[in-house]
């Protein structure tokens, strides 16, 4: 047996975060990486002791036709990212990377361009993560150096979605 490469292996654990997801557009998991040791995970769902929208049986955002990457205020959920951090010392976030993993509930496919929301990505930088790993489909992925982040700011340009 062929050995999986370790990107591929956190995006694996990922993957499987996700499938915890109570989101009815789109199941996300996060997991946190620093020298080779798993220190957080996340995945997407309402706070603690709020009702998912898988409990209530809609999503709002999806109600009113809101097209991904806006809105999020109407969104239930705590995102997958926001979720891993949440969960982690910054001590342990410090030069760590983050491995993140979407689904799209309906389908069941890898969520097509699929990044961190802006709320997500200040989050990240705050946090002092330095990469980002994003699953494109079962072998193939991208890295997001955070500091491009920093440098190319995308909320000074007024652009939406991702």
């Amino acid at each position: 047996m062929e050995r999986r490469d370790k990107v591929n292996y956190y995006l694996d654990l990922a993957e499987v975060v996700s499938q915890r997801s109570t989101c009815m557009r789109r199941y996300y998991g996060a997991v946190i990486v620093k020298n080779d040791e798993v220190i957080a995970t996340g995945y997407t769902g309402a706070p603690r002791g709020r009702k998912n929208c898988s409990d209530l049986g809609y999503c709002m955002r999806e109600k009113l036709k809101i097209p991904r990457g806006e809105r999020y205020e109407l969104c239930r959920s705590v995102h997958a990212e926001q979720n891993a951090i949440i969960s982690a010392s910054r001590e342990e976030m410090i030069g760590a990377s983050l491995y993140l993993c979407g689904i799209e509930a309906i389908s069941g496919e890898y969520v097509k361009n699929g990044s961190s929301c802006a709320m997500c990505k200040r989050v990240i930088i705050n946090a002092g993560i330095e990469k980002v790993y994003i699953r494109d489909d079962k072998d193939n992925f991208r890295m997001i150096d955070v500091g491009d982040w920093i440098e190319n700011d995308d909320s000074l340009t007024g652009e939406r979605g991702y």
